[in-house]
């Protein structure tokens, strides 16, 4: 028997499990590269950065950000192209962005996140319709039935759990792998947007330099 057969044999909530399935895997997909297209030398970046903002050179900055295209370097970049009003309007939108980008790298895990509950619930719904089909062959069979004829309706009534586990635990592993990734990659975007504006606030008041700044994102 193939794997087609079982599926089938499965009943009609396995066509919901298929789906999840298929939306956890597009979402699983989507986030993975999203989140590969995130990451940066995040070091390297704050030196070129920082080299940058000391030679008040705004512009080779906005464009060194410009070719990062990543998240970190998408809140610096709007944030210098308020420069010229103060380092606290630089904060204020750097704290925007920070929001912007968050929201995109979040998008979709809470789709993950159902799948990852969802899947598991219909596969157990499935086997406790498949075991309430074998009881009732047990009362229709005046309690002469043998174990050969319950024995087919609750393996695959036991299909459908089988599946959705197979379903729910992938997705669960990866919505975790996928929050922890969002959350060093807000810690990094923290780092530079406080470092950056307290570059640009020391440029604008020397006496002022041990004053810290924190962002918030």
């Amino acid at each position: 028997m193939n794997l087609l057969s079982i599926f089938l044999k499965g009943g009609f909530l396995m066509w919901p499990i298929l789906l999840c399935s298929v939306i956890g895997l597009a979402v699983i997909i989507d986030r993975f590269l999203i989140i590969r297209k995130a990451k940066i030398n995040i070091p390297a970046f704050l030196v070129r950065v920082r080299g940058h903002l000391k030679k008040k050179d705004i512009s080779s900055a906005v464009s060194y950000c410009i070719e990062e295209k990543s998240p970190v370097a998408n809140i610096v970049r709007k944030g210098l192209m308020k420069y010229k009003y103060g380092h606290e309007r630089v904060k204020e939108s750097i704290e925007n962005a920070g929001i912007q980008e968050i929201s995109k790298l979040e998008k979709g895990l809470s789709v993950l996140a159902t799948v990852a509950g969802i899947a598991p619930l219909l596969g157990f719904l499935g086997t406790v319709t498949g075991m309430i089909q074998a009881f009732m062959t047990i009362e229709d069979l005046a309690g002469t039935a043998n174990p050969a004829d319950l024995a087919g309706g609750i393996w695959e009534a036991l299909v459908t759990t089988a599946f959705g586990l197979i379903v729910g635990i992938p997705a669960l592993a990866f919505y975790n792998y996928f929050l922890s990734a969002v959350k060093k990659v807000v810690g990094d975007m923290e780092t530079v947007a406080n470092d950056v504006v307290d570059i640009i606030q020391d440029d604008a008041h020397p006496s002022d330099a041990d004053t810290q700044i924190e962002i918030e994102i």
